[in-house]
């Protein structure tokens, strides 16, 4: 399977429920594209996050802290 045939699962985004400092991992092999995504929807959500492209236990994703 090449990475064009590959499509990101529909993500439930937690914004609400985390706390100030509280973060989240979301394993994805399309990083960039996934921190717009997660950004846009924070706006809308009204939330303010920091994300990072990381890896966790061997698994490429994006980090993402909320910070107000």
């Amino acid at each position: 399977m090449e990475l064009s045939e590959f499509q990101e699962p529909n993500w439930l985004l937690p914004f609400e429920a985390l706390d100030i400092g509280e973060s989240f991992f979301i394993p994805t092999l399309q990083p960039a594209n996934m921190i717009y995504v997660i950004e846009t929807r924070s706006k809308v959500a009204g939330v303010k996050i920091k994300s990072f492209t990381t890896t966790k236990d061997g698994y490429l994703g994006v980090r993402v802290w909320r910070v107000r």
